[in-house]
């Protein structure tokens, strides 16, 4: 799933591809990403582009007052076409392809933007609004998990009770975080993923904010600037226990390992972050002993 910073890349990349054209036609080939009516899509035809943004792990781009709003959820994402087809495409069809957004640029090229949606779950969700806080999902955001103060984030953790795992990726408490930062923010920070939020010590909770700050930045670095095509591998490359079940912790050489869900896996080290101790399977809900 994208996270905070490679939305925030994919935002400073429309800013500087497609800011500045007019948008053509829109053509919706996933009828149910489509999560609004009025305005209808079709109202973006002619409005430049004016800007672009990012609020937690949603993805905005403005057109002449009017706002196209997109959550990629785990398996969307964002292509640059610079020679779409001009066909319009077969709505419910088999293609990854949701939305199609066409431009003209004041230089002349006719490029589009794809929205498009791997795998058969498809969750991936438009919005097109004239206020981002329309949008229910960014209505009930809490603070941007850049923007939090570490005051803010401590009253945050203190004021609930649940695995800090849980709690940092909960986006109505932190917005921006994800499965994955999660990993490598508690494996930079050395807490165990189970730790509970109320009884982390003081200290920890500032090297947990201060982890999250130095994480979730450097991946921004990495990230702003690159080809959207490139994101993905240059998040997969910057992980050091994330998707990495098996290899070599890069900071103490243990085993990195991985705690099961239904749909999904967190990987943690048990050297770094749970004294040698390794995670029980989450139905168990305790450490092996």
């Amino acid at each position: 799933m994208p996270e905070l910073p490679e939305v925030e890349a994919l935002a400073q990349f429309l800013r500087e591809h497609a800011v500045g054209a007019v948008v053509g036609r829109v053509d919706v080939a996933a009828l149910s990403a489509v999560k609004t009516f009025d305005p209808p899509v079709t109202a973006l035809s002619g409005r430049d582009v004016t800007g672009a943004g990012r609020w937690g792990k949603f993805l905005g781009m403005e057109c002449g007052g009017l706002w196209l709003i997109t959550h990629l959820s785990r398996g969307g994402w964002l292509r640059w076409i610079d020679e779409p087809s001009q066909t319009p495409p077969k709505p419910g069809g088999k293609s990854p392809l949701a939305l199609r957004v066409h431009f003209f640029t004041p230089e002349g090229a006719t490029p589009a933007i794809d929205l498009t949606e791997a795998g058969t779950k498809k969750r991936l969700a438009v919005y097109i609004v004239d206020d981002p806080k329309l949008v229910p999902g960014i209505a009930r955001l809490g603070p941007d998990a850049l923007d939090v103060t570490e005051e803010q984030f401590t009253e945050i953790l203190r004021g609930t009770s649940q695995r800090i795992k849980t709690a940092i990726v909960d986006q109505t408490l932190l917005a921006g975080i994800g499965n994955a930062y999660s990993d490598e923010i508690l494996h930079t920070a050395r807490i165990s993923p189970f730790a509970n939020t109320k009884t982390l010590a003081a200290d920890k909770v500032s090297e947990l904010y201060a982890a999250m700050r130095a994480v979730l930045t450097d991946a921004v670095r990495r990230s702003v600037g690159q080809d959207a095509a490139r994101l993905k591998g240059e998040k997969r490359s910057g992980m050091q226990v994330h998707a990495r079940t098996g290899m070599p912790c890069p900071v103490c050489g243990d085993t990195v390992r991985e705690v099961s869900y239904a749909e999904r896996s967190f990987q943690y080290c048990p050297t770094c972050q749970t004294g040698g101790k390794i995670l029980a399977d989450r139905r168990m809900s305790r450490l092996l002993k």
